[in-house]
């Protein structure tokens, strides 16, 4: 399971957005983005792309780093 749920948060604060706002802007659910960050959904990479889309980073920047 990728778990990206740290980088997201970390991003989505650095941009100054609630989960609310992020996910109205990257199209999916406020809950979705919730599990998302809770590490309790892998999500697909076209939602991790939506994220990086709204968050204006490339989709690398929210994969784990090793």
């Amino acid at each position: 399971m990728v778990k990206i749920g740290i980088q997201v948060n970390t991003v989505r604060e650095r941009a100054l957005l609630n989960q609310e706002e992020l996910a109205e802007k990257a199209g999916i659910g406020t809950a979705t983005l919730s599990r998302i960050e809770n590490d309790r959904v892998e999500p697909h990479f076209r939602t991790i792309r939506k994220l990086a889309k709204a968050l204006g980073v490339d989709p690398s920047e929210l994969l784990p780093k090793e």
